[in-house]
């Protein structure tokens, strides 16, 4: 199971490389459901990894030109500050059990996975929608910093409750909102994350028991898979592998749902 759980680790990394998002949503349930970490601690492992990872593979974007600085720290403004709030301020103070329903008590660790889960069947349908459909939108779809500041806020609260990086989400907003070409795109996404994610991580440090052995040992094997998905992602056919990938995170989040709920 551990030999598993690693290889597991070098798809987080791979699928950055491979087609610029999807590694948060591998990381928690990896984390959980074969490190056995408990799942509010797997957020703030995810933010790591995520972010450290992330963070590789701007600086590759960037050396190829294909990372937007100025929109990366303009529209990362809103959203690294929310991040930064939730996991210093609220998150510590979350009860484990947050409320009970006919004697029921519901607790945060199966709320949080149930959230992760429906956020990775959100995510699967942006991988998997056509492309066509999407260029269209990009067509169509007007620019609106006011919107813009509320997609930084909404990702903010995503990576902060979740642990979750939100590409499914920056990609569509950086191309329809601000025109950014596809691949700039990624670079760009990547770069927020990175920042969003580690600042997220600093708030948190204080609140939890970080074993830094295991979460340094999983986060190299993450960027050693970044490198190989960089390269592959040369030599393979990028629309497929995110469609491919796309399903994967759907029956993924669908096995989370059953699990949680059918316990």
């Amino acid at each position: 199971m551990e030999i598993l759980a690693y290889l597991a680790s070098a798809l987080i990394g791979i699928s950055l490389g491979l087609i610029g998002g999807g590694g948060s949503m591998l990381t928690v349930p990896v984390l959980v459901y074969l490190f056995g970490v408990t799942p509010l601690l797997a957020t703030s492992y995810s933010l790591f990894v995520v972010g450290t990872t992330s963070l590789i593979g701007a600086f590759q974007n960037y050396r190829h030109r294909l990372v937007d600085v100025k929109t990366a720290l303009l529209f990362g403004l809103s959203s690294i500050t929310t991040v930064f709030l939730i996991r210093m301020f609220l998150v510590p103070v979350l009860p484990a059990n947050l409320f009970s329903i006919g004697g029921l008590q519901v607790q945060l660790n199966v709320v949080t996975m149930l959230l992760f889960a429906v956020l990775m069947v959100a995510a699967s349908f942006s991988m998997i929608r056509d492309k066509q459909n999407f260029a269209a939108e990009v067509q169509t779809t007007s620019n609106s910093a006011g919107k813009m500041l509320i997609y930084g806020i909404g990702i903010g609260v995503v990576t902060g409750f979740l642990g979750a990086g939100g590409g499914f989400l920056l990609i569509p907003a950086l191309v329809m909102r601000l025109k950014l070409p596809m691949k700039v795109a990624i670079g760009t996404s990547l770069a927020i994350i990175a920042m969003n994610s580690l600042i997220g991580f600093i708030g948190d440090l204080g609140h939890f028991n970080i074993n830094w052995f295991f979460l340094l040992t999983v986060t190299a094997i993450a960027i050693s898979g970044v490198f190989l998905g960089t390269f592959l992602s040369a030599k393979l056919d990028g629309t497929k592998l995110k469609k491919g990938f796309g399903w994967f995170v759907l029956l993924m989040g669908s096995y989370i749902l059953l699990k949680e709920l059918l316990g």
